[in-house]
This record gives structure tokens, sequence and C-alpha cells, in this order.
């Protein structure tokens, strides 16, 4: 007979407690005895906002139609496979990435309004101040029923301190999150890193730790013993889920140890970051690897994922584009600047399908995992030659457990404040807020 198990029950071995993934055996035992027809197990909604840098180029990126008739075009062609879970948003602003009397710094602005609806204060100095983050309002309504409150990662790490764009604070271009007004949620980069925070680290002394990368145990090896004991308690189905859990760390562990390795074989005369690789692409999917991990077992309800900080240079080599991101944002309608960002939106767009695909191959409850989140995918800036904050590229995937209605694309006739969608999705997450930034009410679109 299955053992009922708590929807907190870990593996646990030694310095380590790893979390599982929703198995029928959490359910109440009113649920499993049912009819399987009947069982309406309800996981629980997560959320996360995805950001990329430097706006994109919007004639490729908006769809055409809307409803649900509507076709993707060039940038987004790649989530044709998930179109049934997109809601495309035409027609949201943030009226608080503008110019407000305070002059040029539309790329610090969009990121530290992107998120919090509020103007930021303009300081290169350490008296910065913005606003709450939507994720952080949510992070304090259902944290605390999670092993992490929330889940800040990048893949730019950046400097809080100084100034980096016209005369605004460094921290408004290289967060997204923000816990209070004056405090940014510092992100992490490092994968190894992230893995950790999720499933603990051994506890090493100073020797130990300068031999790490030969000696550190699979945290798999760690929590073996308790798995199998585990098993011994699980029916078949159940048995298959966990097979294929452990499965999926393992894999994601050695991709982390084999970007360590690269990094330290390919540049033997420069000193790199343990855990950091220097392939981006490589980079961006372990990110999203280990946020959909963080989702699958209920470690945290809540993310963030910064593509790239805001006004970010970086070049795109792997898709043949070698100038800076923020240099060719500045197009003035080149074409061949233009063509050059749209590889790179193709790019960022194709990885956020990947990530997006994996989600809906994850079975949960009656459904898949994506079937359970709300994702927001876009960027503070539409087009970032004429650095404009409204009609926003905005992507939501997912369908908050049924209470979205996607496969469409909205596209709203007068511009609306971002903050409205956040206001809906807060909603989501029962976190019982009245208003956000300068919204006028929630987006009623969602539920028609």
């Amino acid at each position: 007979m299955t053992t009922r198990l708590s929807r907190r029950t870990l593996l646990r071995g030694l310095s380590c407690a790893m979390s599982l993934p929703l198995l029928d055996a959490m359910l109440p035992r009113s649920i499993r005895a049912a009819d399987p027809a009947q069982n309406k197990s309800k996981p629980p909604v997560r959320m996360a906002f995805i950001s990329f840098p430097n706006g994109a180029i919007m004639p490729a990126w908006r769809p055409e139609g809307e409803g649900t008739s509507f076709e993707l075009k060039e940038t987004l062609a790649p989530l044709n496979d998930v179109k049934s879970h997109l809601t495309i948003i035409s027609g949201l602003a943030q009226d608080n990435g503008r110019a407000k009397g305070d002059g040029p710094g539309d790329h610090a602005r969009s990121a530290a309004s992107l998120l919090t609806g509020a103007h930021p204060v303009k300081t290169s100095g350490a008296n910065i101040k913005v606003g709450a983050s939507v994720d952080q309002v949510a992070a304090a309504k259902v944290g605390s029923q999670t092993r992490l409150p929330s889940l800040e990662i990048g893949t730019e790490r950046g400097r809080d301190a100084g100034g980096c764009d016209s005369g605004y604070a460094c921290a408004y271009s290289n967060n997204i999150s923000w816990k209070t007004e004056s405090t940014p949620m510092a992100k992490e980069i490092n994968p190894r890193l992230v893995f950790e925070r999720l499933f603990g680290a051994a506890k090493r002394d100073s020797e130990e730790q300068a031999r790490k990368t030969r000696t550190r145990q699979s945290v798999l090896d760690l929590v073996a013993e308790d798995a199998a004991a585990l098993k011994q308690q699980l029916g078949q189905t159940d048995r298959r889920k966990l097979d294929e859990y452990l499965t999926s760390v393992r894999e994601i562990e050695q991709r982390i140890v084999q970007a360590e390795s690269l990094a330290q074989k390919e540049r033997p005369d420069f000193k790199t970051p343990a855990g950091i690789p220097d392939d981006i692409q490589e980079h961006i999917r372990l990110m999203y690897d280990l946020l959909a991990l963080a989702f699958r077992t209920d470690s945290t309800r809540v993310a963030t994922f910064m593509l790239a900080n805001e006004g970010s240079n970086r070049s795109y080599k792997n898709v043949g584009v070698s100038s800076g991101h923020h240099e060719i944002s500045h197009h003035r309608n080149e074409q061949d600047k233009v063509d050059q960002l749209k590889k790179i939106d193709l790019f960022l767009a194709g990885e956020l399908a990947r990530f997006l695909k994996n989600l809906k191959d994850i079975k949960e409850g009656e459904g898949a995992l994506l079937d359970h989140c709300m994702i927001m995918y876009g960027s503070g800036l539409s087009d970032g030659n004429r650095h404009n904050h409204d009609n926003l590229p905005i992507v939501l995937a997912g369908r908050a457990g049924g209470s979205i209605q996607s496969g469409r694309h909205i596209k709203l006739e007068k511009e609306t404040p971002l903050n409205n969608l956040f206001l809906s999705l807060l909603d989501r997450m029962e976190a019982g807020v009245p208003t956000f930034g300068d919204s006028t009410g929630r987006l009623s679109e969602l539920d028609s």
C-alpha cells in the first residue's frame, strides 16, 4: 500500500536536503482513491518574470491578427510549439520608465520601473529609491510556503555602486527585483551556486574548498540511501516520476561540472569564475533549467531572470553578431544593424521556447507544469532606438491553474498600464493588493 507523503517531504543526506516534485502519494487519500477522471488535484501557481535588454525590433515581433486567430511572426516563430499556452499582449506601457523632468537615462529607468511600476530617483549615490517589485509583493504572500521565498537569477553580474546611465545608479540597470524601495534583490549568475541554493552543499573546510572541483560529490550520491528507501513506499507511477526527476537533476549537475571544466581548460591564462560558462547559450540554458527545477520541486513559486543587464553591450557571436547589443540598438534604421538585432531577438526567443517546452513536457496534476505557471517575458523598452516605453513586447506564458485563457493575442486599443497586468497576476497569487504603481484596474481581458 502506498504511503501518504507530505508535500514538504525531502530527500536527506549529509549536509543536504533535496526537494521532490509533486507525487500522487502527496495527494489526500480521498483524491487518490477516487475515479482518476474526477481527480482534481490543484498544484500551486508559480510566477516568473524574464527580462531582456534594449527593446526589440517590433515589426518582426508583433503577431498578425488578434484573439485566437493570430500568427506568430519572425521573432516569436520558435514559440509555435507552445502557442496554445501563450497570451501575447500588445498596447501595454510602463509610464514610470519615461523621463519626468530628469533627462536621459531610459535604460536605467526601464529596468528599475519594469516590475516596480515606480519612477526611480535619479542618483548615482547610495540614496537609490524606486519601489517594491511585483515579484516581491507576491513573495511576501506565498514565500513562507516554500524553501526559498523567491529566486533571482541572471547571466551578467554588473555592479550596484556608482553610476551606469546618465546619472542613474548602476543598481537601477542591473536589477529588476526590489525587496523594498531602496533594496534590490541581488541576482545569482553562477549555475553552481543556484544549484547549491536549491539543494544545499556539503560542508567543506578550506583545504577541501581548494579541491572542490575534483572532490565534489553529486547531491544524488548524498541522498541515494534515502531515495532508495522512499522508492519502496511508492507506487509504480510515482517511482517513474521520481526516476525521471532524479535523472534530470543528474543531467544538470553534469552540465555544470562540464561548464566549469571547459572554462578552466579553454582559458588557462585567464582567471574565470568557477561555474559560469563562457558559452552564453549554455549559460542561459542552465539558468532556465535550474528555474524549471525550482518550480518542479516547489522550492520557490516566485522568480526573476535577467537575460542580461539593461543597456548590456554583450555581443552574440554564437548567432553571428560581433557588435555590442546596446551599440547596435541605436540602429537609426540602418538595415544591417536591424538585421543583427533581429538575430539576437530570435536567439533569445528560441531559448525561451526551449524553456517553455520543457515546462510543458513535465507532467503535474492533471496537466503540465506550464499549466500552473504565469511567466512574463518582455522588456521595459519597445523600440530601443527611440527609447520608447509604450507598446511593450510582452508575452505571458502559462494558464495559472486554468484562470488564464491562453492561446490569444490581446490587442489593447489604447495605452494601458503594465501594472494592470501585474494586479491580475497578483490576484492569482492571492496577494490581496488593491493597486500597484499607476494601475487603473485589473486586466480583465485575461479572463475573457
